[in-house]
């Protein structure tokens, strides 16, 4: 079925999601408030009274209408960018050649570690030294298939005994350094989008993950993958990552409409199946989850369809957005309606409301 509707919300939605302060609809439009001349989000715990407000749909549009943000909700903080003390945090990791932190750094970022252990949990699914520890090892994993000595591989990269090594590494990979060579891993990286920051998976044979960092559902994508490829996930770069960029860039500018990366689908057969027909749905289409069900020939499959339809581990690339409800309605997704309407309307405009 091909869309004819505008997945922008109505004025009187955007009201009522305000007043319910309701955040699932963070991200897709602004609130102004004409007698403080600030804007916020949805969310945002204020409450002026409605003939003082206005609603934009991007948040240069609440700027250049000369609305200045919030301070209690900070509106101007983009859902796409890590905030900058990741980035320092990240960038003195690197430069320390992935070495522990000394007390000195913490003081000198201003950052404690709980922060940042809290802040890697949400977003990688790891704590912040298992964060660390695995950028080592992923290093001396690489250097080990290159063919390097493995006792230059051990002192490089900080630790004292090869013993040391080897156990960090086994616990990491599940097999000793020597048979590094032979196993795989999962390469993940985090993407900034215009609908947020993105974490990001690939094995060999494709795309493995592609999930939102704020979705619920993201910690137990992690554990299903590490039991489905019997793999350590690690945060490296993958050729497939890069070329993933590339093309969700060209896709949020509307100059894609299809994907050439590849796909690793790991699932049950029903699951693969269901996931295979979804990359069937035309760019710019929608349909119900009874005709998905019709699809696949399995008619009276419609509840089952509905929670393959749930599972589906790799957003966007595997559009489960374009499936609607029969009436019409968005019906739940697992990154936020918010998101979805975004999704839907980026495809039957080529643009993202706001743009």
């Amino acid at each position: 079925m091909q869309m004819t509707l505008s997945f922008v919300p109505s004025q009187t939605e955007m009201e009522t999601a305000f007043y319910r302060k309701d955040g699932s609809y963070d991200g897709l439009f602004f609130v102004a408030v004409r007698t403080t001349g600030i804007f916020c989000r949805p969310s945002c715990s204020s409450c002026p009274k409605r003939e003082n407000v206005e609603f934009f749909l991007s948040l240069r549009e609440a700027v250049l209408a000369g609305y200045r943000p919030c301070k209690r909700c900070r509106p101007e903080i983009s859902l796409g960018q890590p905030p900058p003390w990741v980035s320092q945090l990240m960038e003195r990791v690197e430069a320390r050649s992935g070495q522990k932190l000394s007390s000195d750094d913490w003081q000198e970022l201003g950052i404690t570690p709980e922060r940042a252990r809290r802040w890697f949990q949400d977003h990688y699914g790891m704590t912040f030294v298992d964060w660390c520890r695995s950028r080592r090892l992923a290093r001396a994993f690489a250097q080990i298939r290159e063919g390097e000595p493995l006792d230059d591989v051990v002192f490089a990269h900080g630790y004292d005994s090869y013993s040391g090594f080897r156990e960090a590494f086994a616990k990491t990979f599940g097999v000793p350094p020597g048979q590094a060579k032979t196993q795989r891993y999962i390469a993940v990286e985090l993407i900034e989008t215009p609908l947020g920051l993105v974490v990001a998976g690939a094995v060999d044979e494709g795309l493995c993950l592609l999930d939102y960092c704020d979705c619920r559902s993201l910690e137990r994508h992690y554990a299903t993958l590490r039991q489905r490829f019997d793999s350590a996930v690690l945060p490296v770069s993958h050729p497939h990552l890069d070329r993933l960029k590339t093309e969700l860039g060209e896709y949020f500018a509307g100059e894609r409409t299809t994907f050439t990366v590849p796909v690793a689908l790991e699932g049950t057969p029903f699951q693969v199946t269901v996931w295979q027909e979804l990359q069937r749905i035309p760019h710019g289409a929608t349909i119900a989850y009874d005709e998905l069900a019709q699809r696949i020939g399995q008619p009276t499959a419609m509840r089952a369809v509905a929670r393959a339809n749930g599972t589906n581990r790799i957003s966007i690339v595997v559009p489960c957005h374009r499936v609607i409800g029969k009436d019409g309605s968005l019906t739940g997704y697992g990154g936020g309606l918010w998101r979805k309407r975004l999704l839907l309307e980026l495809e039957r405009t080529g643009q993202l409301p706001g743009n």
